[in-house]
Protein backbone atom coordinates (compact mmCIF):
# COMPACT_ATOMS: atom_id res chain seq x y z
CA UNK A 1 0.00 0.00 0.00
CA UNK A 2 1.25 3.76 -1.27
CA UNK A 3 2.52 5.64 2.18
CA UNK A 4 2.37 9.19 2.81
CA UNK A 5 4.98 11.15 3.46
CA UNK A 6 4.41 14.73 4.23
CA UNK A 7 0.79 16.35 5.37
CA UNK A 8 -0.47 20.19 5.54
CA UNK A 9 1.83 20.57 8.67
CA UNK A 10 4.66 20.13 7.07
CA UNK A 11 3.24 23.30 4.59
CA UNK A 12 2.30 25.15 8.08
CA UNK A 13 5.28 24.97 9.45
CA UNK A 14 7.22 26.09 7.03
CA UNK A 15 4.78 29.17 6.12
CA UNK A 16 5.10 30.01 9.60
CA UNK A 17 8.87 29.71 9.57
CA UNK A 18 8.90 32.32 6.68
CA UNK A 19 7.24 34.58 9.05
CA UNK A 20 9.11 33.66 12.22
CA UNK A 21 12.58 33.34 10.42
CA UNK A 22 15.23 33.60 13.79
CA UNK A 23 16.57 31.48 15.68
CA UNK A 24 14.85 31.68 18.91
CA UNK A 25 11.46 30.88 17.50
CA UNK A 26 13.04 27.95 15.45
CA UNK A 27 14.50 26.22 18.60
CA UNK A 28 11.47 26.71 20.29
CA UNK A 29 9.67 24.93 17.54
CA UNK A 30 12.30 22.73 16.69
CA UNK A 31 10.50 19.47 17.34
CA UNK A 32 7.40 20.77 15.28
CA UNK A 33 10.16 20.73 12.41
CA UNK A 34 11.71 17.05 13.43
CA UNK A 35 7.98 16.08 13.15
CA UNK A 36 6.38 17.53 10.13
CA UNK A 37 9.74 18.40 7.93
CA UNK A 38 12.79 16.23 8.77
CA UNK A 39 11.30 13.26 9.93
CA UNK A 40 9.03 12.88 6.60
CA UNK A 41 11.40 14.02 4.35
CA UNK A 42 14.09 11.31 5.39
CA UNK A 43 11.29 8.52 5.56
CA UNK A 44 10.74 9.79 2.03
CA UNK A 45 13.96 9.81 1.00
CA UNK A 46 14.52 6.29 2.24
CA UNK A 47 11.58 5.07 0.61
CA UNK A 48 12.73 6.00 -2.65
CA UNK A 49 16.15 4.04 -2.67
CA UNK A 50 15.22 0.82 -4.87
CA UNK A 51 13.17 2.78 -7.16
CA UNK A 52 15.63 5.46 -7.62
CA UNK A 53 18.19 2.99 -8.15
CA UNK A 54 15.38 1.20 -10.81
CA UNK A 55 16.54 3.92 -12.86
CA UNK A 56 20.12 4.29 -12.31
CA UNK A 57 22.29 2.56 -9.93
CA UNK A 58 24.41 6.19 -9.75
CA UNK A 59 22.36 8.01 -8.05
CA UNK A 60 22.37 8.34 -4.08
CA UNK A 61 18.96 8.19 -1.96
CA UNK A 62 20.67 9.05 1.58
CA UNK A 63 18.75 9.43 4.72
CA UNK A 64 21.36 10.00 6.90
CA UNK A 65 20.15 13.30 8.85
CA UNK A 66 23.43 15.36 8.03
CA UNK A 67 25.40 15.00 4.86
CA UNK A 68 22.90 12.37 3.42
CA UNK A 69 20.05 13.68 0.74
CA UNK A 70 18.25 16.00 2.87
CA UNK A 71 19.50 19.85 2.37
CA UNK A 72 20.63 21.67 5.64
CA UNK A 73 17.45 23.83 6.65
CA UNK A 74 20.26 26.06 7.83
CA UNK A 75 21.21 28.71 5.21
CA UNK A 76 24.70 30.30 4.43
CA UNK A 77 24.83 33.70 5.35
CA UNK A 78 28.40 34.53 5.19
CA UNK A 79 28.31 36.40 1.41
CA UNK A 80 25.10 37.55 0.65
CA UNK A 81 22.80 40.25 2.18
CA UNK A 82 20.22 38.57 3.15
CA UNK A 83 20.60 37.79 6.61
CA UNK A 84 17.76 35.06 7.44
CA UNK A 85 19.18 32.12 8.89
CA UNK A 86 16.83 29.35 8.09
CA UNK A 87 15.33 28.37 4.54
CA UNK A 88 12.10 28.19 4.19
CA UNK A 89 11.66 24.91 2.08
CA UNK A 90 12.30 21.33 2.03
CA UNK A 91 15.24 20.58 -0.60
CA UNK A 92 15.99 16.95 -1.12
CA UNK A 93 18.60 16.07 -3.87
CA UNK A 94 19.72 12.71 -5.33
CA UNK A 95 23.14 13.58 -6.90
CA UNK A 96 25.35 11.60 -8.51
CA UNK A 97 27.81 9.06 -6.53
CA UNK A 98 30.58 10.91 -8.00
CA UNK A 99 29.55 14.25 -7.24
CA UNK A 100 30.85 16.01 -3.83
CA UNK A 101 27.95 18.70 -3.73
CA UNK A 102 25.04 20.47 -4.98
CA UNK A 103 26.50 21.13 -8.13
CA UNK A 104 26.46 17.47 -8.75
CA UNK A 105 24.14 15.83 -11.56
CA UNK A 106 21.09 15.03 -9.86
CA UNK A 107 17.58 14.35 -9.26
CA UNK A 108 16.21 17.19 -7.32
CA UNK A 109 12.42 17.70 -4.97
CA UNK A 110 11.75 21.48 -3.62
CA UNK A 111 8.92 21.57 -1.28
CA UNK A 112 7.92 24.93 -0.52
CA UNK A 113 4.26 26.64 0.09
CA UNK A 114 3.22 27.74 -3.55
CA UNK A 115 6.07 26.61 -4.93
CA UNK A 116 6.73 22.54 -5.22
CA UNK A 117 8.48 21.29 -8.11
CA UNK A 118 10.95 18.72 -9.42
CA UNK A 119 14.28 19.27 -10.85
CA UNK A 120 17.07 17.26 -12.88
CA UNK A 121 19.96 17.95 -14.25
CA UNK A 122 23.33 19.97 -12.66
CA UNK A 123 22.84 23.23 -11.31
CA UNK A 124 25.55 25.58 -11.37
CA UNK A 125 28.38 23.35 -13.28
CA UNK A 126 32.11 24.49 -12.94
CA UNK A 127 34.33 25.78 -15.80
CA UNK A 128 35.04 22.03 -16.83
CA UNK A 129 31.81 20.76 -16.47
CA UNK A 130 30.17 23.08 -18.53
CA UNK A 131 32.56 23.30 -21.50
CA UNK A 132 32.18 19.64 -21.50
CA UNK A 133 28.59 20.07 -21.42
CA UNK A 134 28.88 22.90 -24.53
CA UNK A 135 31.47 20.57 -26.27
CA UNK A 136 28.37 17.87 -26.13
CA UNK A 137 26.21 19.87 -27.69
CA UNK A 138 28.04 21.01 -30.34
CA UNK A 139 29.32 17.75 -31.20
CA UNK A 140 26.12 16.08 -30.98
CA UNK A 141 23.21 18.70 -31.83
CA UNK A 142 20.73 16.19 -32.74
CA UNK A 143 21.41 14.34 -29.83
CA UNK A 144 20.39 17.44 -27.66
CA UNK A 145 17.57 18.58 -29.36
CA UNK A 146 16.25 15.22 -29.02
CA UNK A 147 16.36 14.89 -25.23
CA UNK A 148 15.88 18.94 -24.77
CA UNK A 149 12.67 18.57 -27.06
CA UNK A 150 11.39 15.30 -26.98
CA UNK A 151 7.35 15.47 -26.69
CA UNK A 152 7.07 14.22 -23.17
CA UNK A 153 10.15 15.67 -21.50
CA UNK A 154 9.00 19.01 -22.95
CA UNK A 155 5.35 18.70 -21.75
CA UNK A 156 6.46 18.37 -18.12
CA UNK A 157 9.87 20.13 -17.61
CA UNK A 158 10.96 23.71 -18.86
CA UNK A 159 14.51 24.31 -18.93
CA UNK A 160 15.58 26.49 -16.55
CA UNK A 161 18.52 28.58 -14.81
CA UNK A 162 20.85 31.12 -15.69
CA UNK A 163 22.00 31.94 -18.51
CA UNK A 164 24.99 33.99 -20.43
CA UNK A 165 23.86 37.80 -21.67
CA UNK A 166 26.26 37.07 -24.43
CA UNK A 167 27.63 34.03 -26.07
CA UNK A 168 30.30 31.97 -24.52
CA UNK A 169 33.83 32.61 -25.89
CA UNK A 170 35.23 30.35 -28.57
CA UNK A 171 31.46 30.23 -30.28
CA UNK A 172 29.87 31.04 -33.45
CA UNK A 173 27.67 33.96 -32.60
CA UNK A 174 25.26 32.80 -35.41
CA UNK A 175 24.94 28.96 -33.75
CA UNK A 176 21.59 27.18 -34.15
CA UNK A 177 21.94 26.12 -30.35
CA UNK A 178 23.46 29.86 -29.09
CA UNK A 179 20.69 29.84 -26.95
CA UNK A 180 21.19 26.33 -25.22
CA UNK A 181 25.01 27.26 -25.19
CA UNK A 182 24.73 30.40 -23.53
CA UNK A 183 23.14 28.42 -20.23
CA UNK A 184 25.17 28.71 -17.05
CA UNK A 185 22.86 25.82 -15.68
CA UNK A 186 21.89 22.82 -17.34
CA UNK A 187 18.57 22.40 -15.20
CA UNK A 188 14.96 21.29 -16.41
CA UNK A 189 12.05 22.06 -13.33
CA UNK A 190 8.61 20.32 -13.04
CA UNK A 191 5.73 21.78 -11.20
CA UNK A 192 4.36 19.32 -8.63
CA UNK A 193 0.55 19.94 -7.45
CA UNK A 194 1.13 21.03 -3.76
CA UNK A 195 -2.15 19.32 -2.68
CA UNK A 196 -0.45 15.98 -4.17
CA UNK A 197 2.45 16.39 -1.88
CA UNK A 198 0.09 15.52 1.12
CA UNK A 199 -1.32 12.19 -0.62
CA UNK A 200 -0.03 8.64 -1.07
CA UNK A 201 0.67 9.27 -4.85
CA UNK A 202 3.28 11.64 -4.33
CA UNK A 203 6.53 9.38 -4.32
CA UNK A 204 4.70 7.63 -7.83
CA UNK A 205 4.51 11.77 -9.30
CA UNK A 206 8.09 11.96 -8.25
CA UNK A 207 9.35 8.92 -10.09
CA UNK A 208 7.12 9.62 -13.25
CA UNK A 209 8.57 12.58 -13.64
CA UNK A 210 12.32 11.06 -12.82
CA UNK A 211 11.87 8.34 -15.44
CA UNK A 212 10.90 11.03 -18.00
CA UNK A 213 13.90 12.62 -17.76
CA UNK A 214 16.15 9.92 -18.00
CA UNK A 215 17.45 10.86 -21.70
CA UNK A 216 18.43 14.02 -20.46
CA UNK A 217 20.13 12.57 -18.36
CA UNK A 218 21.82 10.27 -19.84
CA UNK A 219 23.39 12.86 -21.86
CA UNK A 220 24.44 15.20 -19.17
CA UNK A 221 26.37 12.43 -17.18
CA UNK A 222 27.99 11.36 -20.97
CA UNK A 223 28.95 14.82 -21.71
CA UNK A 224 30.63 14.41 -18.48
CA UNK A 225 32.03 10.94 -18.87
CA UNK A 226 30.02 9.68 -15.91
CA UNK A 227 27.95 6.53 -16.15
CA UNK A 228 24.43 6.61 -15.60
Amino acid sequence: MAKRFFSQASFDFLSRLDANNNRDWFNRHKQEYEDAVRTPALDFIAAMADDLAAISPHFLASPRKVGGSLMRVYRDVRFGRDKRPFKTNIGIQFRHFMGKDVHAPGFYVHLEPKECFVGVGIWHPDAPALNNIRAAIVDNPKAWVKVSRERNFARKFELAGDVLTNPPRGYARDHALMDDLKRKDFIAIAALNEKRVATAGFKTDVLKSFETAVPYMEFLCESLELPF
